[in-house]
This record gives structure tokens, C-alpha cells and sequence, in this order.
């Protein structure tokens, strides 16, 4: 099956963005896009409170994901899904085995913590699955070749996933950093931290690879003071980080709603 990269359009400038960058890696990725959008009409939805979901009809959403698809320069197919955003992405991802899932994150200036998060938790509980956020700033992207992978230096595994983040970094010809966070100097991290991502076979094709420590009371101020020097950020998400009710407060939920540049989510296998 040919890769295909899954991405989450209400039609909104984040969702443009999101697109746009997923268009640029489709490339070469040599990936097609599956465009979905999800019509969220329940009142229980959270993002109901934020103004943030669109009010279309059936016939202007079918026009609109026409527009979107006849103006990409990649081979594209459009759904309609409906219901919780999580249960449509799993639906289509059983479809369509995408090697990403990606999705704009809106301007959240006036937006209370937990509601910019809600997607994204609700898509790795529901389908733990690679996930690229992109936020709604990112403007023209080129190809991302600085990658900085922020890791606690525990042991982990991508399982079905080590495949498809081997496959992205090879292709971008990427040039990997691996972050430690640590609250005090330590003279061993930086050796912990790239052994761990070494054992995963992360690095096996990659030409540069680098490692960096930083010195920080929090993991998650630590990774954003260095997010601007990166294209993307790469973080390894636990299963505990987003299964939880803790995951509001967790590193990655933190990383994820704050971060300058695109941040894409592996979900571990402990």
C-alpha cells in the first residue's frame, strides 16, 4: 500500500497550515494526502466553546475539500467524517494506514489549557498514532532537517512505529539532536539519553546525529528554550503520559500546546 499521510482540514488558517506543511512532505515521503474533515456538531463537544468549528453544510464542505484537493500539487482523496474527531481519525486510519496523522493547532491565546489539548489527547487515547502537530503560525515551510529529539533517557521501544520515524528521518536526510532535560549538571546524560534512542535503531542510517544537555528546572521549559534553534521537535510519548487525567499537565501536552515549530508525537511501547 502506498504511504499516505492523514490530515485533519476544518477549513480554519491552522488547518491550512497543517496542510501546507504535510504538502511539502509528501514529496519525499512519495506519500499521497488523505484530507479528512470531521463535522463536529454535538453540543458536547469542547471545541463548541471555543468558536473554532466550522458550520457548514453538507454541499459546502464537499466544494470546499474539491477546492482544497484540486489546488495540491500531490495526489490527494477527501473524506467526510462525523462524530468525536478521535473515533472519525481511527476509522480512517484503519482505512488507510497512513504513516502520519496531522493536525493545525489553532491560535489558543484565549483559550483556557485543557481545551487546546483536547484533540490531541483524544486522538493518541483513542488511536495512539504518530501525530504532527503544526501550529497555526508556520508560514511557507521548507523541508525540516533540523530535528531535535527530546528524551528522558529512560528505555523505550516505537514497536510498529520504528518503521515509519526511520523511514521520515532517512528521507529528510535529517540531522537528529538528541535532548536531555536535567535539573543539574550531569556529566552521564548526555551518554543515557543517546544510548536510549541508539538501542531503538533510530539512528542506524542517519550520517549526523548529535546530542545535547540542558540544564532546566522542568523538562518542558528546557525542550521549548531550545525549540526555536529546530524545525520540528520529536517527542516520545508514554502510554501513562496520555492515558492518564494527568496528561494536561504532562511534559508533552505542555510541548505540544506551546511549541514555536511543528511537533511530532511517537507513541512509545513500554
Amino acid at each position: 500500500m502506498a504511504t499516505s499521510l492523514l490530515i485533519l482540514t476544518d477549513f480554519f488558517q491552522a488547518a491550512d497550515a497543517a496542510l501546507n506543511y504535510a504538502t511539502n512532505l509528501a514529496a519525499p515521503l512519495d506519500a499521497r494526502l488523505v484530507l479528512l474533515h470531521v463535522r463536529r456538531d454535538s453540543v458536547l463537544d469542547p471545541e463548541m466553546f471555543t468558536g473554532q468549528l466550522s458550520n457548514l453544510s453538507r454541499e459546502a464542505i464537499h466544494l470546499a475539500l474539491s477546492s482544497l484537493a484540486r489546488d495540491l500539487s500531490v495526489p490527494v482523496v477527501a473524506e467526510v467524517g462525523h462524530g468525536r474527531v478521535a473515533f472519525a481519525v481511527a476509522d480512517a486510519v484503519s482505512r488507510h494506514h497512513p504513516a502520519l496523522v496531522v493536525l493545525g493547532r489553532h491560535d489558543a491565546s484565549g483559550t483556557p489549557d485543557e481545551l487546546v489539548t483536547t484533540t490531541a489527547l483524544d486522538i493518541l487515547r483513542t488511536a495512539p498514532y504518530p501525530l504532527l502537530v503544526v501550529p497555526h503560525t508556520v508560514r511557507n515551510p521548507g523541508l525540516p532537517r533540523r530535528v531535535l529529539l527530546a528524551t528522558d533517557g529512560e528505555e523505550f521501544t516505537l514497536g510498529q512505529f520504528a518503521g515509519t520515524a526511520r523511514h521520515l528521518l532517512n528521507a529528510l536526510h535529517a540531522e537528529l539532536t538528541i535532548l536531555h532535560v536535567t535539573p543539574n549538571n550531569s556529566a552521564t546524560a548526555d551518554t543515557t539519553a543517546l544510548d536510549s534512542v541508539t538501542r531503538t535503531g533510530l539512528t542506524a542510517d542517519l550520517l549526523t546525529v548529535h546530542s545535547r544537555t540542558v540544564t532546566a528546572a522542568r523538562p518542558a521549559e528546557g525542550i521549548l528554550q531550545l525549540a526555536p534553534e529546530y524545525d520540528v521537535l520529536l517527542l516520545i510519548a508514554r502510554r501513562r503520559s496520555f492515558l492518564g487525567q494527568l496528561f494536561h499537565h504532562s511534559v508533552t501536552a505542555e510541548v505540544v500546546r506551546r511549541s514555536p515549530v511543528p511537533v511530532l508525537v511517537l507513541p512509545a511501547q513500554e
